[in-house]
């Protein structure tokens, strides 16, 4: 039985899942003729994708997935200095966005509302101080830096009419990462399914979006890291789950950070403090409906802290969460979510 291994590390600007595709290894069975299996490999975004889907006869092809990907990668990546993103920050007042650039940001402004501010697109002045931008920065923002940044932070400082974004400060800056690549495994599953696919496997950047079954009709199986202890490095594999349909991401501290005076500072900076988080979070790993859903509202979750996000998902069926946090005692420990549960099948 195959078996698709997801833990997280990070790549470039953006959490990627460590994902092994054991397809076609050591079968005990035989695929049906009718259903044959078909992967598709790819590099997108500053990271990698990788497509397994179940279909009679070959029905997508790398082509039509890279030329999907490269037109989000026109529109919102910030790695390319004349995509659209990169002409709204650089732009006194503000521009035109095509279609995709729209949906994230629409979609950006609910997670925003969802989330109570902490995942904030408009962060990305204080990101860039700390050290997480395209251009690292090894001197940290004192308080005076911090208070000046956060006058250009908030989504009151974006409006969105028809397709023109604008901004009130041309300091403003956005950044789109924490949503797009799940927005990009979105777009790949409507293009899996617009050509009759409903049997399939997408991961980018660490972003996975589960539809069907195998050719033997077992489920997809994703294997959720474990930390040490004592220096939060991955362990094997503790929690091994099944998704019938739906996608499923995940954000932590333990891979991407940076040392100041000693200490290592989380990638994920709070918005309204200015400062990176700091609470009892490792890592949250989300399941939902679609992927820029579980990919907006991990990153909330960590910066939400344990208590704000388990109350904020106790009676909800349509998204869930699986948890690693550290106890008080230093000790590590881990729950899911009544939505998690529901969700998802543990192996």
């Amino acid at each position: 039985m195959s078996r698709l291994l997801i833990g997280k590390f990070f790549c470039n600007h953006q959490v990627a899942i460590i994902i092994l595709f054991a397809a076609g290894l050591c079968f005990g069975f035989t695929y049906k003729p009718e259903l044959n299996e078909y992967e598709i490999h790819g590099y997108a975004q500053g990271t990698t994708y990788n497509i397994i889907y179940y279909a009679a006869d070959t029905k997508v092809n790398k082509q039509q997935t890279d030329s999907l990907l490269e037109e989000l990668d026109k529109s919102v990546s910030l790695y390319r200095p004349a995509s659209l993103i990169n002409k709204f920050n650089t732009s006194p007042k503000g521009v035109y966005i095509d279609t995709l650039f729209k949906v994230l940001i629409s979609r950006a402004i609910k997670i925003n509302r969802q989330t109570d501010g902490m995942v904030d697109i408009t962060v990305k002045p204080l990101v860039d101080a700390w050290g997480f931008g395209a251009v690292k920065n090894t001197v940290k923002p004192d308080s005076a830096v911090i208070a000046k940044l956060k006058k250009y932070v908030g989504m009151s400082n974006l409006k969105l009419v028809g397709n023109y974004l604008s901004k009130k400060r041309p300091e403003v800056q956005i950044d789109l990462n924490g949503i797009a690549q799940g927005y990009s495994a979105d777009l790949l599953a409507e293009l899996l399914e617009q050509k009759g696919i409903y049997n399939y496997m997408i991961e980018i950047g660490g972003e996975l979006r589960v539809k069907g079954t195998k050719a033997d009709g077992d489920l997809f199986q994703i294997g959720i890291e474990s930390v040490n202890v004592n220096d939060f490095d991955p362990q094997p594999m503790p929690k091994i789950v099944s998704l019938k349909q739906g996608a499923i991401t995940t954000s932590g501290t333990y891979r991407k950070h940076v040392e100041a005076n000693g200490k290592e500072i989380s990638h994920l900076i709070n918005p309204k403090t200015g400062y990176p988080v700091s609470n009892k979070m490792i890592s949250v790993t989300v399941c939902a409906g679609d992927a820029i859903t579980a990919d907006g509202f991990d990153n909330g979750f960590m910066l939400m802290g344990l208590t704000q996000t388990l109350k904020y998902l106790k009676d909800r069926t349509d998204i869930g969460a699986y948890i690693i946090y550290k106890q008080a005692n230093g000790s590590i420990a881990d729950t899911t979510t009544k939505g998690f549960n529901i969700m998802t099948i543990t192996e």
